[in-house]
């Protein structure tokens, strides 16, 4: 397998793409690692750090440009056909890469996957997911942005996609699915819902029906689809919170005195598990369901184990089948909607 990482697209590149390479090839023993981006400035980091056995399975093709994170992602495309995106979205599309992970620029990483590497057949809308922490582990939410608006298809459409991913990545057997909308009686929420739920009907799927915004970390199903408006003020309002709130623990045992410091050095277990749990550089990335290839869009602070997680990640769609499971089920829900 091979995986091309954007070297350039991160805030803290190429160090932190260059070094979850060399762990992830130290790690998986299957893959080759591709680096796109500055040949000279990644060569000689690499130099420095990698093994010459370990260089053997990390390649690196030369990139000069750079889509920043402030660039518009339409105008990135059209006028930087030297970027490191670019170059790697094009690696994917031509077969010389089967996969791609970028911690760019989001909006940019999702025009050139789309426009480069195209969408599975019969997708209409291709989303990005998020592993969502809850009661149970994790459960996956998607549409976390790609999407703005949209039609009922898309939403089942992300269901499909989202259990897939439940099964194969986070190991759940027969994957149940619900709706974001403002109450649980199939009556409530807005044209969108309204009409998806009737479609999830008769979709074939483990469908429960609405669920509400208290019921994502409740893990009362798990796979959660919305639009990507809806979506990403989920997660932008859950990483907020989820900051203030250890934040908040971590001040009140250093301002708290003697008792609260030796409360929080026995609770310091619990909450490294926690922090644990929150931290998007455990499940590595949000992948870009509905491409033809893997795409894997990780965080822009993304560190070295991210990277490499997003590595992993990339590595299991593709030994998992999963892009091929994913068209199979599209063209069985067309089937299923249409009867």
């Amino acid at each position: 397998m091979r995986i091309v990482i954007d070297a350039m697209g991160g805030d803290n590149a190429p160090g932190v793409e260059i070094d979850g390479a060399i762990e992830a090839v130290k790690e998986f023993k299957d893959i080759t690692v591709v680096l796109v981006g500055k040949k000279d400035v990644i060569d000689g980091i690499l130099k420095n750090k990698a093994s010459e056995e370990l260089r053997k399975r990390i390649e690196v093709v030369n990139a000069d440009e750079v889509v920043s994170m402030s660039d518009h992602p339409a105008e990135a495309f059209k006028q930087k056909k030297n970027s490191s995106l670019y170059v790697s979205a094009m690696l994917v599309k031509e077969g010389k890469a089967d996969a791609l992970v970028s911690a760019g620029n989001t909006g940019a990483v999702v025009v050139h996957a789309l426009l480069i590497i195209g969408r599975i057949p019969g997708i209409a809308r291709p989303a990005i997911l998020i592993p969502m922490p809850n009661s149970k582990g994790f459960g996956a939410m998607l549409d976390a942005g790609g999407n703005v608006d949209c039609k009922p298809l898309h939403l089942v459409q992300f269901a499909v996609m989202g259990v897939l991913y439940a099964k194969h990545i986070l190991k759940i057997e027969n994957p149940s699915v619900g709706m974001v909308s403002v109450g649980e009686e199939e009556e409530k929420g807005n044209e969108l819902t309204i009409g998806a739920n009737e479609l999830f009907k008769l979709s074939g799927l483990n469908y429960k029906g609405h669920v509400e915004g208290k019921d994502l970390v409740k893990a009362v199903t798990d796979v959660v689809v919305c639009d990507g408006f809806v979506g990403n003020v989920i997660l932008k309002f859950g990483e907020g919170l989820s900051e203030y709130l250890f934040n908040g623990i971590r001040n009140g045992i250093n301002n708290g005195g003697f008792l609260a410091k030796i409360g929080g050095l026995l609770l310091k277990p619990v909450f490294r598990e926690m922090k644990k749990k929150f931290s998007y550089d455990e499940y590595g990335g949000a992948p870009l369901v509905g491409i033809k290839k893997p795409v894997i869009i990780t965080h822009g602070r993304a560190n070295v184990k991210a990277i490499k997680n997003a590595v992993r990640v990339a590595a299991e769609f593709i030994k998992d089948h999963i892009n091929e499971e994913i068209e199979e089920n599209i063209k069985k829900l067309g089937g299923n909607i249409e009867n």
